[in-house]
Formats: C-alpha cells, structure tokens, sequence
C-alpha cells in the first residue's frame, strides 16, 4: 500500500514538474557563432545574404516547420528579431548560429562567440 501510495504520489508530481513544450521555453547561457552563406541555400531551402538576420538551428531543434519562423535572440545588452533559415550540425541543443550582419549586432566578427538568451516567437 505505501509503495502504490508513493508511486501515485510520483506520478502527479511529475505531471506537475513536467518540462515545457520547446517551443515555450527561453535558453539561456547558450553560445552563438556565425556563419557566412557562399551563396547557398540554407536547409530551408531560401537564398539569403550575409546582412539578413537570419539563424541556423542546432538539428535537435531543427525541422522544415521552423523555417521562416522568428526567434528573438539577447546578448551584450542588445535584442534583435532573427528568422530560422538553416540547421547548423554541429550546435549544441540550445546554441545558434547566426548570420555575419546578425553576429554583428551583438559583437564583432574576431569575437567569434558570444553568450546569449533567446526564446522562439510562436
């Protein structure tokens, strides 16, 4: 009886505790690099320019329903609106990278990476 008692116990806190959808949650203490785009299509399939604020995703987060859709990323006291145009394979869960124009936003290109907030707009 008081394993089933503690076992239901369990079973509602978890329900309770249970993690946020992706797409609700801010990531915090993520890093952000940039990237140039050589004139190739992104994983979205657009061509962009190195001036767009634009962001490539890690593959975790990545699939053709975010493309085009907006995030808004935090660093160095500075917020910008970026779009989802590209997958960037080798990011961590959370981290980003970020257009040569976005980057510059928040730091200078031979800064290389910067720590950042940011949250899905949807």
């Amino acid at each position: 009886m008081k394993f089933a008692v503690a076992a239901s116990f369990a079973a509602i806190a978890a329900t309770l505790v249970a993690a946020a959808p992706l797409e609700k949650r801010m990531h915090s203490g993520a890093t952000a690099t940039w990237f140039t785009q050589n004139g190739n299509p992104g994983s979205c399939g657009q061509y962009h320019s190195d001036n767009d604020m634009i962001v490539a995703v890690s593959a975790q987060h990545h699939d053709s329903s975010n493309c085009g859709k907006t995030i808004t990323i935090e660093a160095n006291g500075v917020q910008q609106v970026a779009t989802i145009a590209d997958t960037c394979p080798g990011c961590g869960f959370a981290d980003l990278d970020l257009s040569t124009g976005l980057f510059q936003k928040f730091a200078g290109l031979d800064q290389g990476v910067v720590t950042m907030n940011w949250w899905p707009n949807w």
